[in-house]
């Protein structure tokens, strides 16, 4: 059974950092593309970073160098370190592990950024 399991979640002030983790099943660690989605009421989910099996990294645009995607196929986690925090980041941050086949969500965790 594959299972992602996030964690990491919370709330900062603007300008603050946070690092999400995920725990993913050894099963999708190294043959699955792995990355963060978030998502906000009444939007789309949309991606923040993902990283393929051959380690090529993808951010959405409004990353703009501010978060770090890494993968650890020892801890079989996959990391997103983000600094530079805005309001505008506040939403529920969804694990992902996909394949040109089928793709695995886990259950999320609220990031909120408030002053």
């Amino acid at each position: 059974q594959v299972q992602l399991v996030e964690s990491g979640g919370g709330t900062v002030q603007p300008g603050g950092s946070l690092t999400l983790s995920c725990q993913v099943s050894e099963y999708v660690s190294r043959i699955y593309t792995l990355g963060w989605y978030r998502q906000t009421p009444g939007k789309e989910r949309e991606l923040v970073a993902h990283v393929d099996d051959k380690g090529n990294v993808k951010y959405g645009d409004f990353v703009k160098g501010r978060f770090n995607i890494s993968k650890d196929l020892t801890k079989l986690t996959v990391d997103l370190q983000m600094s530079g925090l805005e309001i505008e980041d506040t939403a529920v941050y969804y694990c992902n592990a996909s394949n040109p086949l089928r793709q695995y969500w886990g259950r999320g965790t609220q990031v909120t950024v408030s002053s």
